[in-house]
């Protein structure tokens, strides 16, 4: 149980963990979901009586409302009804270091083999599409993305693929605007196909690294965002023959189930790669990172963590587990 483990010498002042800027950000972003677990883990052991199944259900039901998901849920409790046994576990603090301890092996065990690095391609172009609903933060984050990457060197255009509305296209040469960076467009109600061509194309010209792609987001006609979806990969295929390089799934945390619902809907329209989850430090509902691991077996790749242009931040997932469960660690780690 490494990283478990980890933090209870941390907070025995046996080890200590570098405390980088990432890491506060991301500390001070879990503050809600922290404080949402920590209680309503704190109201599961003070109505502790015994390790029965009623203890199990009250467990499996707080886990849910924590957005772990109903399969996530479902797992822990049935684990824990065998580890609790082998540890003979009675205590109140016993029982719930074994619920933490779990939660971070079925977390570490989803992860083992996952790569949550967005992919770059060395000395050629990098196409990068976002997929998503309307009103998750898929051009924001385009937009901090896109400003990250030309502070660090590197030549970015934005392609507005998102065609069916007028304001989407506004909305990302504003963002366009602000990171420095170049959008190709066209006109509201052209093919988003052409206007992906017409941006590689530029970017093939003008030796840009990077092509960050913005496209539409309308799951109520899922048959026609798929054909339009394929239809923009064969154009990027076709151009760029191991493109597009990542498809990131834009999610808005704050959503909670709903997140994970629009999830596996574009994950059966495209090949999804990853996720970008937005707003993480405005939800109390943390433990839907847990869920997008677990159940749709999806990296999270980037976290949104403020309104800034500099708080969108790659996903570490020590990191993440360190803010999610420091504090119900630091109320055992004494034991």
């Amino acid at each position: 149980m490494g990283f478990f483990n980890k933090l209870k010498n941390v907070f025995k002042g046996e080890e200590k963990v570098e405390v980088t800027e990432s890491l506060e950000k991301m500390d001070k972003g879990l503050e809600k979901t922290r404080k949402s677990f920590g209680q309503m883990m704190n109201e599961l052991m003070a109505n502790f009586r015994s390790v029965d199944e009623d203890f199990f259900e009250d467990l499996e039901e707080t886990l849910i409302t924590a957005d772990v998901g109903f399969q996530t849920a479902m797992r822990i409790t049935d684990e824990l009804r065998q580890e609790v046994k082998l540890r003979n576990a009675k205590k109140p603090e016993e029982v719930q270091n074994a619920i933490v301890e779990k939660l971070v092996s079925i977390y570490e065990a989803e992860g083992a083999e996952e790569q949550n690095d967005v992919q770059l391609k060395e000395n050629e172009l990098t196409v990068i599409l976002f997929v998503g609903v309307n009103g998750v933060g898929k051009t924001t984050s385009i937009g901090k993305l896109a400003n990250q990457y030309r502070e660090e060197g590197k030549k970015v255009l934005l392609a507005a693929a998102d065609t069916f509305r007028a304001g989407a296209i506004d909305q990302l040469v504003v963002w366009g605007e602000r990171a420095g960076v170049e959008v190709v467009r066209g006109k509201a109600g052209s093919d988003p196909a052409s206007v992906v061509f017409d941006a590689l194309e530029r970017a093939k010209d003008e030796q840009a690294d990077i092509l960050l792609v913005d496209t539409a987001g309308r799951l109520q006609n899922k048959q026609h965002l798929m054909k339009e979806l394929e239809k923009i990969n064969r154009i990027i295929q076709r151009e760029i023959p191991d493109g597009p390089h990542e498809v990131l799934l834009v999610v808005d945390a704050t959503t909670g189930q709903n997140a994970m619902v629009q999830a596996r809907q574009f994950k059966e329209a495209t090949d999804v790669t990853g996720i970008v989850l937005t707003k993480l430090d405005g939800t109390a509902k943390g433990g839907m990172v847990l869920a997008i691991r677990n159940e749709l077996n999806l990296p999270v790749k980037l976290v949104g963590l403020g309104e800034g242009i500099d708080d969108l931040q790659p996903f570490d997932p020590n990191e993440f587990i360190y803010g999610l469960f420091k504090e119900l660690v630091v109320s055992n780690g004494n034991n």
